[in-house]
């Protein structure tokens, strides 16, 4: 069930006035995660965007407990502090959160995240995902939608884009008895639910929110909001929680729009042709019809 807007921290526990560019998703994302968290938090950031906009010393955006490590051990230092805490017999009283992008948690710091979830430590991880590895010159990741151009995946005459499909994050953690979610940035009630949520559950919780990028998009900053809006509508990014293995989507799209209405808003997607887009709109179909059937049955992951 969704928060009301009336249970929400009014307090702000990300301090305005940090240096990440106009119309930053994951400035968002992290603004709203900290109102579900509250004051009584550590948070861990890995490498990337996040930490280097957000502590550009001396300054700092953290009004709470906040711990910078490398690109691929958050989840280790998370699992750190979380045995501490127990040991001080302080672990009810103090919240574990880590922040990620997509480049850190899906590629370079998927090992500490796997051998932490498997090892069962009590955090909640969010992953902002941006579809590229940002800060380092938008580069493709884990993450990155097929087709899509980035500095390591151009859009040449003959290759079209990245190559892969992105990564199913989500599945692939709640193999591993995590409890999953997945969010966006546009609908921040249900986010907000979710971290929360994922706060209470005794163990590893991974929460991947959409965050746009206007610069690594190629979107205008006033886009923000509306273009990962129109992703959930497109069924780019569906919104579901798994517990226990059990899918369970939050919330369906009250219109269907068009993949290609999505993709032709973004530069990054300008030099797709229309074979590309049909072959991404059937992907996205297939995607979602499997979504609907493990939904339905309630096969476990």
């Amino acid at each position: 069930m969704e928060e009301k807007i009336c249970e929400i921290d009014s307090e702000e526990y990300f301090a305005p006035g940090h240096r990440a560019c106009a119309g930053c998703g994951a400035a968002i994302a992290v603004r709203h995660a900290l109102k579900a968290a509250g004051k009584e938090v550590i948070v861990v950031n890995a490498t990337g965007c996040l930490e280097v906009f957000s502590t550009p010393y001396p300054e700092t955006a953290w009004r709470v407990p906040w711990i910078h490590g490398a690109f691929e051990n958050a989840a280790a230092i998370a699992s750190g502090i979380d045995r501490a805490l127990k040991h001080m017999g302080k672990r009810d009283k103090i919240n574990v959160l880590v922040f990620g992008g997509d480049g850190g948690t899906f590629d370079i710091g998927f090992q500490a995240l796997s051998g932490a979830t498997e090892r069962g430590d009590n955090f909640c991880y969010v992953c902002y995902d941006n579809n590229a590895y940002m800060n380092t010159g938008i580069q493709r990741s884990g993450a990155t939608p097929k087709f899509a151009a980035t500095t390591t995946s151009p859009a040449g005459k003959k290759v079209h884009g990245k190559t892969e499909y992105k990564k199913p994050m989500p599945l692939i953690m709640a193999a591993h008895g995590a409890y999953v979610a997945t969010a966006n940035i546009a609908f921040p009630m249900d986010f907000i639910s979710k971290v929360k949520k994922g706060l209470e559950f005794r163990g590893p919780a991974y929460i991947q929110v959409y965050a746009s990028c206007p610069r690594g998009w190629r979107i205008d900053s006033s886009m923000t909001v509306e273009i990962a809006k129109m992703a959930f509508e497109a069924r780019v990014t569906p919104l579901y929680e798994i517990e226990k293995g059990i899918v369970a989507i939050s919330r369906k799209p009250q219109k269907h729009v068009p993949v290609s209405e999505y993709l032709k808003a973004q530069g990054r997607f300008k030099h797709l042709n229309e074979a590309e887009i049909k072959e991404l709109q059937e992907n996205i179909d297939k995607e979602w019809d499997r979504l609907l059937k493990l939904e339905e049955t309630k096969i476990m992951i």
